[in-house]
């Protein structure tokens, strides 16, 4: 008798440990269902993020994975609001317009904040602090300040920030899918210059330090951007939500970290 009821005991406490867990389990993917649930994702329980995929140290391929500051950044979001991600390469011309068409949920790349854009969509709390600097062939002597652009010809993506700042600044600007062609126009005498941002240039005169340029800092002619990631204006749940995990983030010692890792300096601050 005492021999039964031991086995019963054993069995009884059995079936409630394997209840226990299963409640444990189940609390846990419904905390990271929920997570996700309310935030107006493309795929629910995964954050969708557009990038180029092409710019080093942003975001770029290595042995054909995905790599780079806001690849890793994106990732440590996603970690942080308890779901997953997945990217969407896409040309830098394109990115904006995917999100006005739902080809995925926020952007992550490189976007400053500017007047324009700031109309139509919602920027999170900046997680880089970006200085221009003005890129020429090492041999150029007509140019010496970025001011002397003026009635240039200027590399520049054309929906982007440096190629509204080439304008003002009185340049012609020659439309470029990408960072390398517009520093192999340059290098090539093709064009006169192409600005970007400082942290672009260091990270690129780190793999080529013989690379046929010189850089010009821009100074008080373009102010400090920052760059944050885009969201559609119903996204403002999502926004709320990444602007929490990025504040974490600085917190904890994390951004400070990737771009010491993918930049050799912090460019997190202002």
């Amino acid at each position: 008798m005492k021999r039964f009821m031991k086995k019963l005991g054993l069995a009884v406490f059995g079936i409630a440990l394997a209840v226990t867990l299963t409640a444990c389990g189940n609390s846990s993917s419904s905390k990271s269902s929920a997570a996700g649930s309310d935030l107006g994702l493309q795929q629910s329980g995964t954050l969708t993020v557009g990038l180029e995929g092409t710019f080093k140290p942003y975001s770029y391929r290595k042995d054909g994975k995905l790599t780079g500051f806001e690849v890793d950044l994106a990732r440590d979001i996603a970690k942080k609001m308890g779901v997953k991600v997945k990217f969407v390469p896409t040309k830098f011309n394109s990115l904006v317009a995917g999100l006005d068409t739902n080809k995925f949920d926020v952007v992550i790349n490189n976007m400053a904040e500017n007047k324009e854009r700031k109309q139509k969509y919602l920027f999170s709390t900046p997680y880089i602090y970006s200085k221009s600097k003005l890129a020429v062939k090492k041999n150029n002597k007509s140019i010496k300040s970025i001011t002397d652009i003026k009635g240039k010809k200027v590399a520049e993506t054309t929906t982007s920030n440096n190629a509204a700042d080439a304008k003002r600044l009185g340049a012609t600007i020659t439309p470029v899918d990408g960072f390398q062609q517009s520093i192999d126009l340059v290098s090539q005498g093709r064009v006169d210059g192409t600005i970007n941002s400082g942290e672009s240039f260091y990270s690129y005169l780190k793999q080529q330090p013989n690379a046929n340029i010189r850089l010009i800092d821009a100074g008080d002619a373009i102010a400090a951007q920052k760059i944050g990631a885009i969201f559609t204006k119903k996204h403002t749940k999502l926004q709320k939500q990444v602007n929490k995990a990025i504040q974490e983030l600085r917190k904890d010692g994390t951004l400070t970290k990737l771009s010491k890792k993918y930049f050799g300096a912090d460019v997190t601050n202002k």
